[in-house]
Order: C-alpha cells, then sequence, then structure tokens
C-alpha cells in the first residue's frame, strides 16, 4: 500500500506492519520498549520533562519537515532549561490517505536527528483518523532530560549590566515557512535554521559558569520571548536594533509584506542573558560552532527588581520604544 488507510489505526495487522517496517525501523526497539510504557532508570536530582504538539504547515519546508521540527524543538526545550536530552516519545496523528512515502521519509529523517543529537525515542503512538480530520500529519511529543547540579539555572541571579547575546540571525524559519506556503507570492532562497542546539548550549554550561537565563525564541519571535523574561524575572532590558543579526533576504522580505523580523518565529537559535565579565568567552565558543558564526551581543539589563517589567528597543535612529508581545495572529501553524 502507498498510502495511509483508516485499517493502519485499527490495532490489526497493517497496524503491526506499520510499526515493524517504518517506525522501529527507523526508530530502533529494544526491552525497555516491548512493554505499554517504556521502562526508565534515571539517577538525578533534578528531571527536565517538556511536552509539544507540532502542527506545522507545509509538512515540508526548506531546510526540514515536521518530524526534524518536532525532535529539535523537544530537544532545545529541554537544553534551554539546562538540561541534557536523553528521551523523546512521539505520537502521531495521520490523516488517511497521506503517503507512505512521505511518512518514511518524516520518520527517517526524525531518526537522524535523534542520533545528531544524542537522544532516544523510547515510546510512541499511531492514530489514523479520517480524511479532512487533520492536516496530513500532527506529530506529539514528550522530552526527558536531566539537570546536572552545576548546570542548574539561576534567573534571580540577573544583575544591572548583564549582557543579552543571541546565537545567529533572526527569523529565517518564519520566512522560510511563509516562502514555502507560496500564499503571497514570496520566493527566497532562506531555509529554516531548524536544528537541535544541545551539544553547543551543554558546551557553554560546561565553560561558562555566569550564565542565568537561556531561552529558545519561537513562536512569537525574539521580542516576545524577551518581553516574558522581562515580565517574568522582573528586570528592564534595552536591545539595540542595529545589532540584532538578520540574514538581507529575511529583512527584504519583511519589508515587502509589512513584518518586524523581531516577531517571526526562529527553530535553532538561543538566546543568553550573561554576566557581562562573560560575555566575550560566550561570543567565542559560539563563534567556533556552525550553530553560533553569527552571534550577537543585542543588549542588556539595564534595571532589575522592578514591579513591572519591560523591553525597550533602541533604534536604528536613536530613539528607544517599548516592545510588547505579538499581538494577534502572525504566521499561523509555524511549529
Amino acid at each position: 500500500m502507498q498510502r495511509i488507510s483508516l485499517a493502519h489505526g485499527e490495532g490489526g495487522e497493517l497496524t503491526h506492519q506499520l510499526i515493524q517496517d517504518l517506525f522501529i525501523q527507523s526508530f530502533g526497539h529494544s526491552v525497555q520498549t516491548k512493554f505499554d510504557s517504556a521502562v526508565l532508570a534515571i539517577s538525578a536530582q533534578k528531571i527536565a520533562v517538556t511536552t509539544d504538539s507540532y502542527v506545522v504547515k507545509p509538512i515540508f519546508f526548506p531546510g526540514g519537515n515536521i518530524g526534524k521540527l518536532a525532535i529539535t524543538g523537544t530537544v532545545n526545550d529541554l537544553a534551554v532549561s539546562g538540561a541534557i536530552p536523553h528521551f523523546i516519545t512521539a505520537g502521531f496523528i495521520i490523516e488517511e490517505g497521506f503517503p507512505i512515502k512521505s511518512l518514511k521519509e518524516i520518520v527517517n529523517s526524525m531518526a537522524e536527528e535523534t542520533e545528531r543529537a544524542g537522544v532516544n525515542i523510547i515510546a510512541g503512538d499511531t492514530k489514523v483518523v479520517e480524511k479532512g480530520s487533520v492536516d496530513g500529519l500532527f506529530i506529539n511529543t514528550t522530552g526527558i532530560g536531566v539537570i546536572h547540579e552545576q548546570h542548574v539555572l539561576k534567573p534571580v541571579s540577573v544583575q544591572e549590566g548583564d549582557s543579552v547575546i543571541i546565537s545567529g540571525t533572526i527569523g529565517d524559519h518564519g520566512v522560510a515557512i511563509l516562502s514555502a506556503r507560496q500564499e503571497l507570492g514570496l520566493f527566497t532562497d532562506v531555509r529554516s535554521d531548524c536544528a537541535s542546539l544541545n551539544h553547543l548550549i551543554h558546551e557553554l554550561l560546561e565553560e561558562i559558569k555566569g550564565i542565568r537565563i537561556m531561552r529558545d525564541p519561537t513562536r512569537g519571535g525574539v521580542a516576545t520571548t524577551l518581553v516574558e523574561l522581562c515580565e517574568d524575572f522582573h528586570f528592564t532590558m534595552e536591545i539595540d536594533e542595529a545589532s540584532i543579526p538578520a540574514r538581507r533576504d529575511v529583512q527584504g522580505a519583511c519589508d515587502i509584506l509589512g513584518y518586524d523580523p523581531l516577531y517571526l518565529a526562529n527553530e535553532g537559535k538561543v538566546v543568553i542573558i550573561v554576566d557581562a565579565n562573560d560575555q566575550q568567552k560566550v561570543l567565542d565558543i559560539l563563534k567556533n560552532h556552525e550553530m553560533g558564526r553569527d552571534a550577537s551581543v543585542i543588549g542588556q539589563i539595564t534595571t532589575c527588581h522592578v514591579q513591572s517589567g519591560k523591553l525597550l528597543l533602541k533604534t536604528a535612529v536613536g530613539t528607544t520604544r517599548r516592545l510588547n508581545r505579538l499581538s494577534g495572529q502572525l504566521l499561523p501553524r509555524i511549529c
């Protein structure tokens, strides 16, 4: 059979064949996964757990697909919490009629990304729904990681003068998705930055003791992520528009369509707040890594322990204005 049928979700022979010939062939099989739940042995004082659902449209886009995105997104959520990712579960909701060839490509990309990230898919589930019930394929994941004591992040230690660093250019994923949809006639060579950052982040945590907070600026972009940090931890941050790295074609697309790259999604970037004394060490590590070559200091913490934290942008013309969360719907279905 070349397409998924409802019988693939009935738990019978076709379900068994799908699991054996596709998922197990790609993800592997071990004694821990021969039960209705994975049985894990984890020795740690702190364990990080995250869960997410992926509904990106289109399912395939320049630089990745929904499967690769599901792995990188889960890995990065764990990594920016200071955790070393170890295990992922994956649930697939598949629309009747979905091409098995496409599903195999997606699953193989997941397997390749787990190998790059050094994590294991240890449990999963497959459901098939009637045609029209979902948009091809949705994936739900849960990630489990271990936090070593020396890697525990301490946001309460944020101080005035701390540096704000971004690991690379912003808005790449958002523009790649928009271009792939071809809804607005936008054609670019921009590829999604979709990538697992756990090895890079682990190196930073091993070498730098002054890291306060890390976040991956996905939905809502860098601006929304930083606004949330300011409000959650009660500080004021000022970022410099001229220092924020963006590809020329990303900025060009935003100029044409009236978007602000600060609010476009990223799937392979990390924002780091770090002691100013460690700023150069962080930049050195980032710039020596393939995924951090365009890293830049984009701002600093100006005031701490305020009742209402806020994010300020110093514009290219020298004025300062306040940035807020993304309001409304900029690009739906980007992850």
